[in-house]
């Protein structure tokens, strides 16, 4: 245990160094690291690829399902993908030194608000290699170091990944300390790790309902909780079929493993008979497995049964559920009870009912007529994301750069005093 807390101190401590010196950088330094990393990715292909092989051959080995072998997986356009997310952070206009306000006291003294870096990061997450790319990339346009705890599944991806970014940032003379991983992925060290206040401003979880209940409840270090997301579609009755068909088939199956695909479809009574087996049929082709209310196997009787916890799960697989509603009402009163506060999307051709979800479904993302797939930070023009907050305090949704930074006051006097 000692020799697990001093060496979590000393990655805490470099963290502290490195995030004082990227407190100092101007933004045309900090965009030279990112550029220098996105170049050592995609020429570092070949070495990505070969390390994330032998973690997707682990994988597969001991059973784990191929939605989330994907979600595991890189390819040389993820890859791609990846540098072109820190591409994208380069573009981006930098939010830390913008004073957002400024007034004048009746004293006489100039009262502001500063952006500022939050300082040290620490970021909990699942078999997702391009988290760890993404999280570099934010962390340090804001000023900010990164520690990161990845997933046993990805370590041999996820060390590559880290040598590569600390190698370019090395080149830049740069601090390499600027981002670090904590190899040792153990429950026990993971637990240490979330009460390392002195030096750790904030701790961001990314992964499964279970991981961040962990985080939640163990850490000491203040938590931005990030999605879980079971994730519902609801056709309305005023729906265009073919609109709500093409939607659900992107939503569920465009890719199985993500947070924001949807586990859920609400369907209105007054449409389900027609419906249902349009959206059957699409969903069938890619072989998904639908169970449904007993309303809904009405309609279609490929369907299997539903049980209750089938409504409030986040399947992460060629899974959906059915519930049949009879009101708008009773769709966001069904979604509201078990979504986790993700993205949730009406097909309706109702203004008032479209205008009606969107103030009332509670949620970080709601769509009309839209997939949910789009809730991500580089489709919303963020470049990358930390991750999708679903919580109400300091962000919600995707998190970009803004998420990443705080305020402080800054006052300036010229030799006032409190009488």
């Amino acid at each position: 245990m000692e020799k697990r807390r001093e060496m979590l101190e000393q990655l805490g401590e470099r963290a502290k160094k490195a995030s004082r010196i990227l407190n100092r950088l101007g933004v045309r330094k900090k965009n030279e690291g990112l550029e220098a990393v996105a170049e050592a990715l995609v020429a570092n292909a070949d070495k990505l690829l070969q390390a994330n092989q032998l973690d997707v051959q682990k994988a597969r080995e001991e059973g784990m399902k191929e939605s989330l072998v994907d979600r595991l997986t890189m390819t040389t356009d993820r890859i791609e993908g990846m540098a072109e997310g820190i591409r994208q952070i380069v573009s981006l206009e930098d939010p830390v030194g913008e004073v957002i306000s400024m007034k004048t006291s009746p004293q006489g003294m100039q009262i502001g608000q500063k952006r500022v870096p939050l300082g040290v990061i620490g970021i909990i997450y699942e078999s997702r290699p391009n988290v760890t790319a993404d999280a570099f990339g934010l962390c340090f346009k804001t000023g900010n170091a990164v520690i990161l705890r990845g997933g046993s599944d990805a370590l041999r991806s996820n060390q590559a990944i880290v040598d590569v970014i600390r190698e370019a940032l090395e080149s830049c003379q740069l601090p390499a300390d600027s981002i670090q991983l904590l190899e040792d992925t153990s429950h026990e060290t993971a637990e240490c790790f979330m009460r390392l206040n002195q030096y750790i401003d904030v701790l961001i979880p990314r992964g499964g309902a279970g991981l961040i209940r962990t985080v939640v409840e163990k850490s000491t270090v203040p938590v931005i909780e990030t999605g879980t997301g079971n994730c519902h579609v609801y056709v309305d009755e005023y729906a265009d079929i073919e609109m709500a068909a093409n939607i659900i088939e992107n939503a569920k199956t465009q890719r199985l493993g993500v947070c924001n695909a949807c586990e859920s479809l609400v369907i209105h009574s007054k449409i389900a008979k027609e419906a249902l087996p349009f959206i059957c049929d699409r969903l069938f082709a890619h072989q998904v497995e639908i169970r449904g209310d007993d309303r809904a196997r009405q309609c279609d009787d490929r369907m299997v049964p539903a049980t209750e916890e089938d409504f409030g799960t986040e399947y992460l697989d060629a899974i959906i559920s059915v519930k049949t509603v009879d009101s708008l009402e009773e769709a966001i009163s069904h979604i509201n009870r078990y979504n986790t506060g993700h993205s949730e999307s009406i097909v309706t051709a109702d203004y008032h009912n479209a205008m009606t979800f969107l103030n009332e479904i509670d949620a970080a993302a709601v769509y009309v007529n839209a997939s949910t797939r789009f809730t991500d930070g580089f489709e919303f023009g963020f470049g990358a994301e930390i991750g999708i907050s679903t919580q109400k305090l300091h962000a919600r949704g995707p998190m970009g750069l803004l998420a990443l930074t705080t305020t402080k006051f800054i006052i300036l006097g010229d030799g006032q005093v409190r009488e």
